[in-house]
């Protein structure tokens, strides 16, 4: 995953993977553990150093961090000093790989992923699902959900959205005008059709449909499909449009406060959030959440978790503001 602009965590000056590999191991050294300079080390470092801290550890001590850091720690901070040491396809393989194992199915996590990553991004991810559990993504996906929810992540995974910054102006006159007549202008919902406009033309492209089936429907797209849709099909279509700023920010873990608004914290949906959007949009996901919820993520995680849990989610959210 490259490096975004809106990250609270970013690449550390005068970074050394070897010094960093030496704290770490005098962190672990002895009787109890130093969990504040594995905090300091970790939280401080982009997934690329990262990368570089476990090399150099594992050359000079011949054993591999995460499993020595797994022996060490226990509960939440141990999932979150984990997820920071993953690249990010091999984190995004391992969500989805509990998102659908097991009994029930976690298709706020699907959805969270499969819509906002890049078509390299979706291919690498994929990859190491294969290679860390020796099965098809896409295989698990359809046995796990069905209809058209399963479509449009199946679309989601081939990786195949027009990438380019391109705007076809007939094509998106066209587009706004198939899907108005898909969905509003009759009874019934022809849902492939927004599968096929949502999934696979550009974002930029996308804006320009918008517009149009504004013109059109005399409503906004996202009125449309929280009117003609559903469940977690809603859900999918609502979080591909996100980056329209007409929607309000549709990403599931967002909507759902993150795991920390309403009764108790769901561990799992923060801890994902934190640890894979913290060096891409955190910047971006802290604004937002303030505006949906009146208060700041900060002020949330601070008095909903405990513990060095806490601190090292505080330090990724990377202050008040």
């Amino acid at each position: 995953m490259q490096l975004g602009n809106q990250g609270t965590v970013t690449e550390a000056a005068g970074f050394n993977p070897e010094d960093d590999s030496k704290r770490l191991r005098e962190a672990m050294k002895g009787a109890g553990t130093n969990e504040a300079t594995i905090i300091e080390i970790l939280a401080h470092r982009t997934i690329a150093q990262r990368q570089s801290i476990k090399e150099a550890f594992k050359r000079s001590v011949g054993k591999d961090l995460p499993d020595e850091l797994r022996s060490e720690l226990t509960g939440n901070f141990e999932k979150v000093v984990l997820g920071l040491l993953m690249p990010a396809p091999v984190y995004d393989a391992y969500e989805l790989r509990n998102a659908i194992k097991g009994a029930g199915t976690d298709e706020a996590c699907l959805i969270e992923i499969l819509a906002s990553r890049t078509n390299d991004e979706i291919r690498a991810l994929r990859t190491c699902y294969k290679t860390e559990y020796d099965r098809d993504l896409e295989e698990d996906i359809c046995g796990d959900t069905s209809g058209m929810f399963c479509r449009v992540l199946v679309s989601l995974l081939t990786a195949g959205r027009d990438e380019s910054t391109t705007v076809n102006e007939v094509q998106a006159v066209q587009d706004a005008k198939e899907l108005y007549e898909a969905g509003e202008a009759r009874w019934g919902t022809d849902e492939v059709k927004f599968l096929t406009v949502l999934c696979v033309r550009n974002r930029n492209h996308l804006l320009q449909v918008f517009e149009e089936y504004r013109k059109i429907s005399g409503r906004d797209i996202e009125d449309s499909i929280k009117r003609e849709m559903s469940g977690c099909l809603e859900d999918v279509l609502l979080a591909i449009g996100e980056y329209d700023p007409h929607f309000v920010n549709h990403s599931p873990a967002l909507q759902g406060g993150m795991g920390l608004v309403g009764l108790g914290t769901t561990d799992s949906i923060l801890i994902r959030v934190m640890v894979s959007r913290a060096e891409i949009d955190m910047v971006d996901i802290k604004a937002e959440f303030l505006k949906m919820y009146g208060k700041t993520l900060y002020s949330f995680i601070k008095g909903d978790t405990s513990g060095d849990y806490r601190k090292i989610l505080l330090e990724l959210c990377g202050g008040e503001k």
